[in-house]
């Protein structure tokens, strides 16, 4: 049996300047699910290391590169391009257009529908987040060999994909009939 993995966190009963005693992860430490997320967490906070100084947001990047690479695009395909629900997707939105990044204009064939663009400002802190996402890449990148890494893709696709089409049932054991 292996030992359960630890990560360093404080309990709030370490005296004032001690080391903080590891937290066990017991089974967390070895579920994807909480790799993932603090994989995650890790890429999102390096990237931020990289953006903080220029004022962005490491969030923006990847919406100013969807609508840079697809002008005119509908708020619906950015959500399903992102997975993001619109509820999540329209404050933001709303915030890029603030900072004039982005432009909503009414969509013709669709009264409801509007359709975005990126303003020059917008093209201009894309390019600025565009070079910090190929500094992180780099840096990701340097982590794995060529073929690790796009067997790395792979699989994120494939949980990905799986986790968007498959719709878990309710009740865990509704399956074992």
């Amino acid at each position: 049996m292996t030992a359960s993995p630890t990560i360093e966190a404080t309990h709030g009963e370490e005296p004032q300047g001690a080391a903080p005693a590891p937290v066990q992860l017991g089974r967390l430490g070895e579920t994807i699910a909480y790799n993932l997320r603090l994989a995650q967490n890790a890429s999102f906070q390096a990237f931020s290391a990289l953006t903080g100084d220029l004022g962005l947001r490491p969030g923006w990047y990847a919406l100013l590169q969807l609508i840079g690479d697809n002008p005119g695009v509908s708020q619906t395909g950015l959500s399903l391009a992102t997975s993001r629900d619109k509820s999540t997707l329209t404050p933001l939105l709303g915030e890029l257009e603030r900072r004039r990044l982005i432009r909503r204009e009414p969509d013709p064939l669709d009264r409801r529908g509007r359709r975005i663009s990126l303003t020059e400002e917008g093209r201009a802190k894309l390019a600025l987040l565009a070079d910090c996402a190929a500094r992180h890449d780099a840096r990701l990148n340097a982590m794995f060999a060529p073929e690790q890494q796009r067997q790395l893709v792979s699989l994120l696709k494939t949980l990905t994909e799986s986790l968007t089409t498959d719709t878990p049932s309710p009740d865990p054991g509704a399956d074992e009939e």
